[in-house]
């Protein structure tokens, strides 16, 4: 005969699944979390990039400046509109002194991203402009470019890693002004382009008595 087995005692209440009550209360707190949470992570992450923006361009003044040196030839830095974010773009490009030009701001035999300059000693092989978009950087609504002169977009260096004064119309402060959104903790900045060529970083909502103030 065959033996019967004993029937499992039900299990206790600990164990059993969540009720379609206790689950809709757990959806209704992660949502809630995520309402409050999200929001707070996006000005997070918004307020990192703000802050290291003027990185970005900080790289494409000293870029420009070194390769003049390296190359102990002219060099320019260019800012343009970039459409996507209304920041700027900025391009390095080269020019090598030759009988057909003198490298000033309005002659030709300038390097491009798809040609090396003229007058390169290294020929086609050389040196070809180097772009950097600006699309990873904050929307200008969030961090607003602008520079001064007004309207000013280019800085030229000598073989020295000196500004080119010949250029009159050169750019000496880039500013980046954050929204009031992120008040306390996105600092405005501004990155100065010294004569000697340097490009130093100074904050110009600061009374001129404090160290981090713009110069004058």
């Amino acid at each position: 005969m065959f033996q019967l087995m004993p029937l499992r005692p039900p299990l206790p209440a600990r164990m059993r699944g969540l009720t379609l009550l206790e689950l809709l209360i757990t959806l209704s707190i992660f949502g809630f979390m995520l309402a409050i949470g999200l929001p707070n992570a996006s000005n997070w992450l918004l307020a990192n990039r703000a802050r290291s923006a003027s990185e970005f361009y900080a790289e494409g003044f000293s870029m420009a400046r070194r390769q003049a040196v390296l190359h102990n030839t002219f060099s320019r830095i260019s800012l343009t509109p970039n459409v996507n974010t209304g920041q700027m773009n900025w391009q390095v490009d080269l020019c090598f002194v030759s009988a057909n030009t003198q490298c000033g701001a309005a002659e030709g035999g300038w390097s491009t991203v798809d040609a090396a300059a003229a007058n390169d000693p290294e020929g086609a092989a050389g040196f070809k402009s180097v772009l950097r978009v600006a699309d990873a950087l904050p929307n200008s609504e969030a961090l607003l470019p602008s520079t001064v002169p007004e309207g000013s977009s280019q800085v030229y260096f000598t073989p020295m890693g000196w500004v080119d004064t010949r250029f009159a119309e050169r750019l000496t402060r880039l500013q980046l002004q954050p929204d009031s959104r992120f008040h306390g903790d996105v600092p405005s900045v501004a990155l100065v382009v010294t004569l000697a060529g340097m490009a130093t970083k100074c904050q110009p909502d600061v009374p001129a008595s404090d160290t981090r103030a713009c110069p004058p």
